[in-house]
């Protein structure tokens, strides 16, 4: 008994950590935020759809793309593990500091439109729109998967 109420505490406390995996943020695209790899976009608008899948081999295929600068793409992402696994957005530097921050307080909260949880066999969508050219990232801040390789690039070319 005593091991089934801990392992109810730690999903709870994992679910409480990242949010409803469920629930994409709610966005209000026309205010979207300007980041140094781009801002949010309604994924029902973009002009591109990328599938990403994440599995617990701490992975993600695929793991390099090319996008045009101003493209709006819809990543739909799907975890094809057992674990709960995320997709960041962000700039190298920026992945390795969250992803450090989250080592030192794994139930931190957090929800940005440039993430998206995504529980075990489930799927997950985030738009967004590349507006500089550029490399940057996308990765799992989850302890332990970043460091095992769960990273991907973007390279963002001019038209």
């Amino acid at each position: 008994m005593k091991h089934s109420l801990w392992i109810v505490l730690l999903g709870t406390s994992l679910a409480l950590a990242h949010g409803d995996p469920h629930q994409p943020a709610k966005v209000d695209y026309s205010k979207a935020e300007e980041q140094p790899f781009g801002r949010a976009a309604d994924p029902k608008r973009a002009s591109r759809t990328i599938r990403i899948e994440m599995s617990d081999a701490m992975r993600y295929s695929p793991s390099e793309l090319i996008v045009k600068r101003g493209e709006a793409v819809r990543f739909l992402l799907q975890n094809n593990g057992k674990l709960m696994h995320e997709f960041v957005l962000g700039t190298l530097p920026e992945l390795q500091a969250h992803g450090e921050l989250m080592k030192r307080f794994p139930d931190m909260e957090h929800d940005e439109p440039y993430m998206a949880h995504v529980a075990p066999g489930r799927s997950g969508e985030l738009g967004w729109q590349f507006t500089r050219p550029g490399e940057f990232y996308y990765g799992c801040l989850i302890p332990g998967h970043f460091e095992a390789g769960m990273i991907g690039k973007v390279r963002v070319v001019d038209r």
